[in-house]
């Protein structure tokens, strides 16, 4: 059972979230600032001003950091702005995460999804580590669609997660089989990724605490805005108000909630996938073998350990 850490609202305490400026990761910030200064890591300056204004004027305290997620050197360098605050960090939510429905790259050629949602996290949570204090949370946000066999995510067109290799990720490569578009394959298989992060991380470092959320399918959250002026328009307006009705579904507000529950949790427990009730749940046959988890981690820094550590 998740309960609340009751030292976890002293305001000496720290919390970054990243992607803080729309729809889940916003509404986390906002709930966050009862715990502590809340750490806004996003890539637009003036958007994170916005939520930094917004969290002062409710009486709480807020820094911001700029990071580009799709940009391994500039996570990096987040980190060690943030490690440079000096502030005691209680715990970290990775949350930043696109599903554009086509393939994009970045500006060094890596699949643009799988950078932004597993390349880029892995890379600023493997940063920050040796500098958090013992007993910090790190929660994931994830998404069952990377499970073949999760009913409803097949019913939207995902096929689960496609992982081959993480290089093969990174050049956009996919298992057969997949999606008929390939974003949704880059979308199920970066989420895989960060779900076999939390595990992994669970099992090499005890002195930290790791979880997963899947926050449950969030029409107003605005991850699919790619998907088009009028389904976006629906998403929203249509949607989003019975979103509270549908099983797995949910909406941002509900979503942070939850998210902010467990990662204020007090118990010791790690290493746990929490769905959108913040109730234990599990994900792919794959992703629970220890030995798939680990290789996706290895692998995952085989890639970064390619990248200079600073341009």
């Amino acid at each position: 059972m998740i309960q609340e850490n009751p030292h976890s609202t002293s305001p000496d305490r720290a919390w970054i979230i990243t992607g803080p400026t729309s729809g889940i990761g916003r509404r986390t910030a906002l709930e966050m600032a009862d715990y502590g200064t809340v750490v806004l890591v996003g890539r637009d300056r003036g958007r994170l001003g916005g939520v930094e204004r917004e969290i002062s004027a409710m009486g709480g305290r807020a820094a911001s950091v700029v990071a580009d997620f799709s940009d391994i050197a500039s996570v990096r360098r987040a980190a060690s702005e943030i490690v440079a605050l000096g502030l005691p960090i209680a715990g970290l939510l990775n949350n930043a995460g696109i599903m554009p429905l086509e393939t994009r790259t970045t500006s060094h050629g890596w699949d643009l999804t799988y950078t932004t949602n597993h390349l880029g996290p892995f890379a600023f949570t493997e940063a920050l580590l040796p500098h958090l204090p013992d007993g910090t949370h790190v929660v994931f946000v994830c998404s069952a669609v990377e499970d073949p066999e999760r009913r409803p995510a097949v019913v939207a067109g995902f096929r689960g997660s496609r992982y081959i290799s993480a290089e093969a990720s990174a050049r956009g490569e996919w298992e057969p089989g997949g999606a008929s578009r390939p974003g949704l394959d880059a979308y199920a298989t970066s989420k895989q990724g960060n779900l076999a992060t939390v595990l992994t991380f669970a099992r090499e470092t005890p002195r930290l605490r790791f979880s997963a959320v899947e926050p449950g399918f969030s029409p107003g959250s605005g991850l699919g805005r790619d998907a088009g002026t009028v389904a976006v328009f629906v998403s929203r307006y249509v949607l989003s108000p019975i979103a509270p009705l549908v099983k797995y579904w949910s909406t941002p507000k509900r979503a942070a909630r939850m998210i902010t529950r467990v990662l204020t949790d007090a118990t010791a427990v790690t290493g746990v996938y929490y769905d959108e009730n913040g109730k234990p749940m599990v994900g792919s046959v794959q992703v629970n073998d220890p030995q798939f988890s680990d290789r996706v981690v290895a692998e995952t820094r085989a890639l970064l350990a390619t990248v200079p550590t600073a341009e």
